[in-house]
């Protein structure tokens, strides 16, 4: 998000605009005077958000430029986060001011493994699943380490662990 950041305050201080993050999406608010819908443009490409608004000045015939100080273009290309999804942007203009909401990807939910334990036999053993007497409990810490420790003192065993 620093990119976006520095990107926007590179930009001329001509420009107003707010950067807005939620848990789901940032959200760039940018005033954009005189500019209508019709006469914008947003593209999205290789991780950056391109736009283009021009707007249109109307002279009362009788007057003429001395100086023109109000651009009538705006033109920018802006880094998208990594966490945004730029292809699923959504684009309005209201009175000149564009509002341009970037969702961001989901986080990926936590996921569980399973523990599976090797009997004598070599067979797997779901460590919450039933145990030798049949019964059904939760091995516990105490019960590995126990059974480690009965495992390395066994001269039986080829291969203690």
């Amino acid at each position: 998000m620093s990119a976006l950041r520095d990107a926007l305050r590179d930009l001329s201080e001509d420009v107003f605009f707010d950067l807005l993050e939620s848990d789901d999406a940032y959200l760039l608010v940018v005033d954009v005077p005189g500019v209508t819908a019709d006469a914008l443009e947003v593209s999205a490409e290789d991780g950056h958000l391109g736009i283009e608004a021009q707007r249109e000045k109307d002279l009362p015939g009788e007057y003429r430029y001395l100086e023109e100080n109000r651009s009538i273009f705006f033109d920018v290309e802006l880094p998208v986060p990594e966490d945004a999804l730029e292809g699923e942007a959504d684009v309005s203009v209201d009175r000149g001011v564009l509002e341009l909401t970037i969702p961001k990807r989901s986080k990926r939910p936590e996921t569980t493994i399973d523990v599976v334990e090797r009997d004598s036999n070599g067979s797997d053993r779901d460590v919450d699943g039933p145990d030798s007497n049949g019964s059904d409990r939760d091995i516990t810490e105490r019960d590995i380490t126990d059974r480690d420790a009965d495992d390395a003192a066994d001269p039986q065993d080829p291969e203690p662990r």
